[in-house]
């Protein structure tokens, strides 16, 4: 089973940028879709973004699509969130997790989360 460390959240201004982080346990990380999810204070989980197995295609939620930029680094078994222009609704705890891709359905066990405060 796969497990993820998400790391690299923190407090930051309206209008500002943060990188996440999801170190993955397997090295052959590209036979894996991966996404990143999060929980906003009093809203349901939400899929944000997720990268395609082999192929590297990318989706993104609406909320969140001309803002943030999912990547990854294969050599290092990482998936990254980069995130622009943030707004206070970006607010959240950040997991990522093994997931369908298109369609923000994850799959299997998540990290211990990463929170971004967005916060004037």
């Amino acid at each position: 089973q796969l497990r993820f460390v998400e790391s690299g959240g923190g407090l930051v201004q309206p209008g500002e940028s943060v990188k996440l982080s999801c170190t993955v346990s397997d090295q052959y990380m590209d036979r894996y879709s991966i996404g990143w999810f999060r929980r906003s204070p009093g809203k349901a989980i939400e899929g944000v973004s997720c990268i395609k197995a082999f192929d590297g295609r990318t989706y993104y939620a609406d909320s969140v699509k001309g803002r943030f930029t999912i990547s990854k680094d294969s050599g290092k078994a990482t998936v990254y969130l980069e995130m622009n222009g943030l707004q206070p609704e970006d607010t959240g705890d950040y997991y990522c997790a093994e997931s369908y891709c298109p369609g923000f359905h994850p799959v299997g066990s998540w990290g211990q989360g990463t929170q971004v405060t967005v916060s004037s």
